[in-house]
């Protein structure tokens, strides 16, 4: 049995995201985005108290890009993964991190905007740097998308599932007006089964769909 502990429009929901694209069984627990974290049983499941973690055939696994490369080793080795010796692997890798990249950005707005609720404690600095290089990422993203339908010549694979989770985060706090290409991909990945499963069933973590780089008051 895969058992997944996630927390709803966080990291996990990338993983939430590919279990349902692997149409493999598995349960979710759905975990709120809080201090409970920190609980002793969970963090002898993830010890840095964070989401998503994984337990399956009696091991655990609490690294997201780990957990995406593993899952698609075992289950999908050539449909959402691209394996050793196939044309796309350099790719695939490639890819399958740059979600942590453009995440690594959301989650500093995401402190800024939500974490921190006193607007003294906020950086107008912060905000505006790390939404200009949410905006990097996605100009990243455009010029690889040139002339592909996804970001793989190949088409869709786990790579997609992982940047375009993080391009769902990332909108909470730039646009992608002046990325067409990036838009386009999304529209059609977006309105897959499997992320429309993903999509959170509870209290959204964004109160809002947008964040200006400075809260208005």
């Amino acid at each position: 049995m895969i058992t997944l502990h996630h927390a709803e429009q966080t990291r996990s929901m990338r993983t939430l995201w590919l279990l349902n694209e692997l149409e493999v069984p598995f349960e979710v627990v759905v975990h709120p985005f809080d201090k409970s974290l920190r609980d002793p049983a969970y963090l002898a499941i993830s010890p840095a108290g964070r989401v998503p973690s994984l337990e399956i055939d009696g091991e655990t696994m609490f690294e997201t890009g780990a957990i995406g490369e593993y899952l698609c080793e075992r289950f999908s080795p050539e449909g959402l993964g691209r394996m050793l010796g196939s044309e796309d692997r350099m790719a695939w890798l490639t890819w399958m991190h740059f979600a942590e990249t453009l995440s690594q950005h959301c989650a500093a707005l995401t402190q800024q905007h939500i974490a921190l609720r006193d607007d003294t404690m906020r950086s107008p600095i912060v905000m505006k740097l790390e939404a200009a290089r949410v905006v990097k990422c996605y100009d990243a993203i455009e010029a690889r998308l040139e002339g592909r339908d996804h970001l793989l010549s190949s088409g869709f694979t786990a790579a997609d599932i992982g940047v375009g989770q993080a391009v769902y985060m990332a909108q909470h706090f730039a646009r992608l007006d002046a990325h067409p290409r990036v838009a386009e991909w999304y529209g059609r990945i977006s309105a897959r089964a499997g992320f429309q499963k993903s999509l959170p069933q509870g209290a959204p973590l964004f109160a809002q769909s947008f964040f200006e780089p400075w809260p208005v008051v």
